[in-house]
């Protein structure tokens, strides 16, 4: 199990069946929902603000997920799966989500479902991702479509098999 720390009177509350890698840190108002799981070295850190975190999501090895003091939570949808080592700041990511490993997803962005954000990308502040596409680069931009077969592979395909992953943890 990892380090849950309270803060401000604030102690986070872990969902049913989440999974917590014992090198991982979760801190403050936080709120994560069932079948999750926070990997190793991943901080969720909640102590300026509010972190919510929806159902069957991932946070996988050395991600960062923090807010901005007074300014801007952090509310996570459900099968959402953040990359290793991503950054996730102050945002809204909606359900069915895949953020690809070192992304940077800055206050005040939101990725509305059904979005892949590539490898590497950086989401600028106040950036809104539509519905249906994949987006890459510094700054992010859409580059096509994500059709249907794609966004099963990638983004259902990773929910559940992190539930998967998490349980060969649990044995």
């Amino acid at each position: 199990m990892g380090l849950i720390k309270s803060v401000r009177g604030f102690t986070p509350k872990i969902g049913e069946n989440t999974y917590l890698a014992e090198t991982s840190v979760v801190i403050g108002d936080v709120e994560l929902g069932t079948n999750c799981s926070v990997w190793f070295n991943t901080v969720i850190r909640g102590d300026v603000h509010e972190i919510r975190i929806g159902n069957y999501c991932n946070i996988q090895d050395g991600a960062v997920i923090h807010c901005t003091y007074e300014k801007a939570g952090t509310y996570i949808g459900n099968e959402v799966s953040i990359g290793h080592n991503a950054v996730i700041h102050g945002c809204k990511i909606h359900d069915r989500v895949l953020v690809g490993m070192g992304a940077i997803i800055m206050d005040n962005a939101v990725v509305h479902s059904e979005v892949l954000v590539a490898a590497g990308a950086v989401v600028l502040g106040d950036s809104v991702l539509e519905t249906g596409y994949i987006y890459a680069g510094v700054p992010a931009v859409k580059i096509k479509e994500l059709n249907t077969a794609n966004a099963e592979f990638y983004i259902s395909r990773t929910a559940q098999n992190y539930v998967k992953y998490a349980s060969w943890f649990k044995e």
